[in-house]
């Protein structure tokens, strides 16, 4: 899924307890601080850890002074992400020092990654829990109260999260991450996801459909459905995916793959609008496409990352399609959904890449036009088969370079697409006051695009018909006309 290392994100707004916490004050609380950094995927299991410690009689506060917990959900995809969460571990540590008590503990694959780093040789930290523990956080606690080790980063082959409820933080009230997937299988040569959040498995649908009723029970308006491939999401009662062929006949003639569930959620909710996230080619269906062109609440975006244009550095890559898989799986959704979005993730300078692998990339830019991407210059994970068997033997200012190249490109082509909307009337769902101007909301379209105009008589969680009068690269800029009655 899409990575933004955000710098710093309190996992609160609007005050200083979130409500649900309210509901269990007591004259002394326990206040807890969660900050979280990397996919979308770690935000989602920060509102998982942030039920499981209001269970336990905390609350949840973005005044990291008052914090007698603080918890940091890291990402370790780039190596930008890890710098970014040690020098907030060192901040509040500097904080710690002045406070008669303060637990800091780390979450997420980070953890899992540099558990006795963090614990025994720099001892920045009191507890490390991985991804697939969170559940364990209450005894960890009592662990580090016990002044003994508080670690588990132990991997499992059936946890989903499934029969918590989350507590939204950060909300703005209209959107919300539904987790249906964890782990991975496709064991890409550059990526740890694999080594921290394990094997494939999906969640129950029963439990996914209850959680998506519930928000909009709640008001919710629109909902994304999150895994990191959520095209190989799989149900045939629990257990891993590469299990499956251990399956009953009956449990492999009913089972529930990411079509059936992306339309019973549809079905579900009609007045909602459905996202998902994040989407691998070889496993993008042609009948999850009919899926998204039959229901009009089904968000016509894909997110659908690349990684390289060549086939040569696709296959050291590890990523199980070829250059013309990938350009007749885009003339599909073109074919099916005409005026679907489309994004990327992109690596410039992975092992190896020459300038023909470089401009081969380029080329297939050119081919696709993205609506926009997500792009970085390639550095090493440790631990991954890439930093193992690969040298890194493409210098930094070449890296830096071909990335430079591969963004102008990506830009030139995001204008190319938002000129496309001018003129156009779009239905756009209002999230937020607009950044730029407090007279301005902003939202988006189906296509994921955004769009800024002057707020009138509307309101947060509103459709809106939008007129586009301008645009840049990255926006849109128009005039409201009405409510919607349209999602």
């Amino acid at each position: 899924m899409p990575v933004k290392e955000i710098e710093k994100n309190p996992s609160l707004h609007n005050g200083t307890l979130t409500e649900a916490s309210q509901t269990k004050q007591s004259s002394s609380p326990k206040l807890a601080y969660i900050e979280s950094y990397g996919c979308q995927m770690n935000f989602a299991d920060s509102e998982v850890v942030a039920s499981i410690l209001t269970d336990e009689g905390y609350q949840i506060t973005q005044s990291l002074n008052d914090a007698s917990l603080v918890l940091v959900n890291t990402c370790s995809i780039r190596e930008k992400a890890e710098q970014t969460v040690r020098k907030r571990l060192e901040y509040f540590n500097s904080i710690k020092k002045d406070k008669t008590e303060m637990t800091v503990g780390v979450l997420g694959c980070m953890a899992e990654r540099l558990k006795h780093q963090f614990l025994e040789e720099e001892k920045i930290v009191d507890l490390v829990v991985g991804p697939d523990a969170y559940k364990d956080i209450p005894n960890l606690l009592e662990e580090v109260a016990q002044d003994r080790e508080a670690v588990n980063v132990l991997l499992s082959k059936e946890e989903t999260y499934g029969d918590i409820a989350p507590i939204r933080l950060n909300s703005n009230g209209v959107s919300a991450f539904v987790s249906i997937t964890r782990g991975c299988d496709n064991m890409c040569t550059f990526c740890v996801v694999p080594f921290t959040r394990g094997r494939e498995r999906s969640r129950d649908p029963k439990s996914i459909l209850e959680e998506v009723n519930d928000l909009a029970q709640k008001g919710y308006k629109e909902i994304t459905l999150l895994g990191q491939n959520v095209d190989s999401y799989l149900w045939y009662g629990g257990g891993l995916k590469k299990d499956f062929i251990k399956a009953t006949a009956l449990q492999q003639k009913t089972a529930l793959r990411f079509e059936n569930l992306l339309a019973l959620v549809a079905d579900a909710q009609p007045g909602i609008r459905i996202r998902f996230s994040t989407s691998n080619p070889q496993d993008m269906s042609v009948d999850v496409l009919k899926v998204m062109k039959r229901y009009d609440n089904i968000c016509k975006y894909i997110h659908l990352p690349v990684q390289s244009g060549s086939n040569a550095i696709l296959k050291k890559m590890n990523r199980q399609h070829t250059r013309e898989e990938y350009m007749a799986l885009i003339d599909t959704i073109r074919q099916l959904i005409p005026n679907c979005g489309i994004s990327h993730d992109m690596i410039a300078g992975f092992p190896s890449e020459n300038e023909r692998d470089h401009q081969d990339t380029l080329d297939l830019m050119d081919y696709v036009q993205y609506d926009f991407g997500f792009m970085f210059a390639y550095s090493e994970r440790p631990g991954t088969l890439a930093a193992r068997k690969i040298e890194d033997d493409v210098p930094d200012e070449i890296k830096k370079r071909r990335l430079s190249q591969i963004i102008e490109k990506q830009q030139a082509h995001s204008k190319i697409r938002t000129q496309a909307f001018l003129g156009q009337t779009v239905c756009v769902l209002i999230e937020k006051e607009s950044k730029r101007s407090k007279e301005q909301w902003s939202g988006r379209t189906t296509q994921n695009t955004v769009v800024v105009f002057p707020k009138k008589e509307f309101k947060v969680g509103d459709f809106v018909e939008v007129k586009i009068t301008d645009c840049t690269s990255a926006t849109l800029i128009g005039e409201a006309v009405e409510l919607s009655k349209r999602v």
